[in-house]
């Protein structure tokens, strides 16, 4: 089974910017998503260009912080701010031209970094949401990228990254017996949600996920891979 190990948040934090690369160097994380509207992005950047063997793809925001346009106000919420949240399936969708301007807008930026685009994948999982598929696949076969899995993509196999993903390496689910746990799923590929980092007080401003970071950090540096298994 091919196994790829993703910490998402690249760039949120100085602190979980670190902790990405120390996962990587020292552990089993092969890739990373970059958020492009965060308080370390540059910092990130920085860190991925001196840690080439650490591969990069884009975290697309929608539900954190603020867009990179400043003309899309359908995307926005009287502070500047995106006014969607990790509760949107709960939300109504009202410019699908402005996610897609977005969007792009983002890509565009990662590319102007010189990193090699490695894979999509989004904050809260948003590019899930089936109101944003077409998008999704057309961002996808325009960047010729592949993107993460969700549920309502499991028809485009053609643009995925791996089969299926695994997001309880998170909180309490974060533990050594993690392979084990994945053995017991039929697949060819998968891919495992991380997010290692750092705490530090941008940290504690940024996210209410702080302290599990360091846990994940620590078990993702003490991990091995077993014979069955193949890091991707």
């Amino acid at each position: 089974m091919d196994i790829l190990f993703n910490a998402d948040d690249f760039g949120l934090t100085k602190s979980v910017t670190d902790g990405i690369v120390e996962a990587h160097l020292n552990g089993v994380v092969s890739s990373t998503t970059l958020m492009m509207n965060a308080k370390a992005t540059e910092y990130a950047v920085t860190m991925a260009q001196q840690t080439p063997s650490l591969h990069v793809g884009i975290h697309l925001v929608l539900t954190w912080g603020k867009p990179l346009r400043n003309d899309l106000p359908g995307l926005t919420n009287h502070n500047g701010e995106f006014k969607y949240s990790k509760h949107f399936l709960k939300e109504t969708i009202t410019d699908l031209h402005a996610v897609k301007a977005e969007w792009q807008t983002q890509i565009e930026a990662f590319l102007k970094t010189g990193l090699p685009l490695h894979h999509i994948d989004s904050h809260h999982h948003i590019h899930g949401w089936e109101p944003l598929k077409p998008i999704i696949l057309e961002l996808a076969h325009m960047y010729q990228v592949p993107v993460r899995y969700t549920p309502s993509l499991h028809t485009a196999s053609d643009i995925l990254l791996t089969a299926q993903l695994y997001t309880n390496f998170y909180g309490d689910g974060v533990d050594l017996d993690i392979f084990e746990k994945i053995r017991q799923i039929h697949t060819p590929s998968i891919e495992v949600m991380t997010h290692p980092g750092y705490v530090d007080q941008d940290l504690v401003a940024a996210s209410s996920y702080q302290h599990m970071r360091e846990n994940e950090l620590e078990a993702l540096c003490h991990l091995k891979c077993p014979d069955w298994a193949t890091i991707i």
